[in-house]
């Protein structure tokens, strides 16, 4: 991570689980992060916790389904940091809201935070990138196993095919990244269920949750148990029960993984990586 010390990255969804632990990361090893969420409030006081590491962490409020607001603060990373070297897209949402009986504007949002956001934060990265000669930069998407499947759960059925969206996109921008010639790298990496707060945020009875889980268990979930567990089921305790039947991923793992694509020597591009929980059975 030596070559990475003193350079820009921007974590979006910064706030709060897998967002938060890449942040703590990427900052204790010398990076100047840009933490971007709608709730900055959190992640002012994680700028305090980590003023004694040896790199910055710069708080930006922003709206990602808000095209101006994404602008304004990649024009701000130009302006005040000289551009930004790694965009790590880590902010998505899911509603339970199935397909034959769910909400549009459920949809729409999800298809706003969790395609749109991700495609305009990457095109900026990168033309910003072009901009500033960067031909080492980094580009990273967080998916989910739920994009490389569907479960059973009608109630995240538009949620995997957004994330199936993203496993296409990343082939995409490979290629074009590719096509241009330059070495600027994309890597995914797709996690079954890790123990953060979105379960609890999609789902509203500890019942539902236990089931839920139960086919999670045997069906492979990729569905993210951090706060993102708490989030999708809008119920703390249901996000919590969700993840009590087995050792899930932390949000920490998620950060350890970013850091060890990043570390790959400049010719290794680390493309997709999918982790999964040991007890996870699919």
């Amino acid at each position: 991570m030596e070559r990475w010390v003193g350079r820009v990255a921007l974590v979006t969804g910064a706030s709060v689980g897998i967002g938060a632990a890449i942040t703590r990361a990427l900052v204790k090893h010398g990076m100047k992060v840009v933490g971007c969420a709608r709730n900055v409030q959190q992640i002012e006081a994680i700028k305090n916790e980590l003023k004694s590491e040896k790199g910055q962490l710069i708080p930006v409020k922003c709206d990602l389904t808000k095209e101006e607001e994404i602008l304004s603060m990649f024009g701000r990373i130009q302006d005040e940091l000289g551009g930004v070297d790694v965009c790590i897209n880590n902010a998505g949402l899911a509603h339970n809201s199935p397909l034959l009986s769910g909400s549009t504007a459920d949809w729409r949002n999800m298809l706003d935070v969790n395609v749109l956001a991700l495609c305009i934060c990457t095109k900026e990265a990168f033309q910003q990138m072009q901009k500033n000669k960067v031909d080492d930069g980094h580009i990273f998407l967080i998916n989910s196993m739920s994009g490389h499947r569907v479960i059973r759960n009608p109630g995240g059925h538009f949620y995997s095919a957004t994330k199936y969206a993203v496993s296409g996109l990343l082939e995409g921008i490979r290629n074009e990244l590719t096509q241009l010639e330059t070495h600027i790298r994309v890597t995914a990496i797709s996690p079954g269920m890790v123990k953060t707060e979105f379960e609890i945020r999609r789902t509203k009875s500890k019942e539902e949750g236990e089931k839920i889980y139960a086919e999670y268990k045997s069906v492979s979930p990729g569905l993210v148990a951090t706060e993102f567990q708490q989030r999708m089921h809008k119920s703390e305790e249901k996000g919590k029960a969700i993840c009590s039947h087995f050792k899930c991923l932390e949000a920490d793992d998620l950060a350890d993984a970013v850091l060890y694509a990043l570390s790959a020597p400049p010719h290794v591009q680390i493309h997709d990586i999918l982790l999964r929980p040991t007890e996870q059975m699919s």
